[in-house]
């Protein structure tokens, strides 16, 4: 398999993991209830932090540019989710599907929400991850690279939990003490459960940085 193929087949997991957490991101649940202690996150948790390690491993290998265009790619992706998000849920069901409607408006409209924070979150953190690790790289050099991949992760992840989850789950019919517990609930184990799986998949950004040069072909 060459480089082109390898980088389609990095794209289409990129893409994948995108919409996965778009669709599904909207369901939260507990990780510590323990007395007072009530710490929650989302399910998106097992698929961000992939999401920026495939940013990292294609800015290593091509640059930062050709990671903004792939990162473009992924805002027209969500775009087109939210779009037509917008486009289903508004058509009048059939009489087959009546039963079902609003079980499925329920559904895609809490989608759409979760898509726009992602979008505004996504375009936010994605360009500041691939700026700090170009940023890291070009100050230190080729080297450590399991350095420039987790400081851009954290900082850039900590972006995206903070506008993600107050655009995503703030509650405008709940009073504001309430959204600070619960956001702070979320927000708080979510980006530390990052912080973790982004050093844990450090050996996964090296393994795919030397699969991605590697050309067999």
């Amino acid at each position: 398999m060459n480089k082109a193929h390898k980088m389609d087949l990095l794209v289409a997991l990129y893409i994948f993991l995108l919409c996965a957490a778009e669709l599904m991101g909207g369901k939260t649940f507990p990780i510590i209830s323990s007395g007072a202690i009530k710490l929650n996150a989302s399910v998106a948790i097992f698929l961000i932090p992939f999401i920026f390690s495939i940013n990292d491993v294609i800015t290593e290998v091509y640059g930062p540019e050709r990671a903004r265009n792939v990162i473009r790619s992924g805002l027209l992706v969500i775009s087109l989710i939210i779009g037509f998000g917008m486009l289903a849920t508004s058509l009048p069901p059939s009489m087959r599907f009546q039963l079902t409607e609003s079980a499925y408006d329920t559904i895609f409209q809490q989608s759409i929400r979760i898509s726009l924070a992602s979008l505004i979150a996504f375009a936010l953190s994605d360009f500041l991850d691939v700026y700090l690790f170009s940023k890291i790289r070009k100050a230190l050099g080729k080297q450590n690279l399991w350095l420039r991949n987790n400081v851009s992760n954290i900082v850039s992840q900590l972006i995206d939990t903070v506008v993600f989850m107050m655009l995503a789950f703030y509650a405008l019919n709940n009073p504001l003490g309430q959204n600070v517990a619960f956001l702070s609930s979320l927000i708080l184990p979510y980006w530390l459960l990052k912080c973790f799986m982004s050093v844990i998949e450090t050996p996964f950004v090296y393994l795919g940085v030397s699969w991605l040069k590697r050309d067999s072909s």
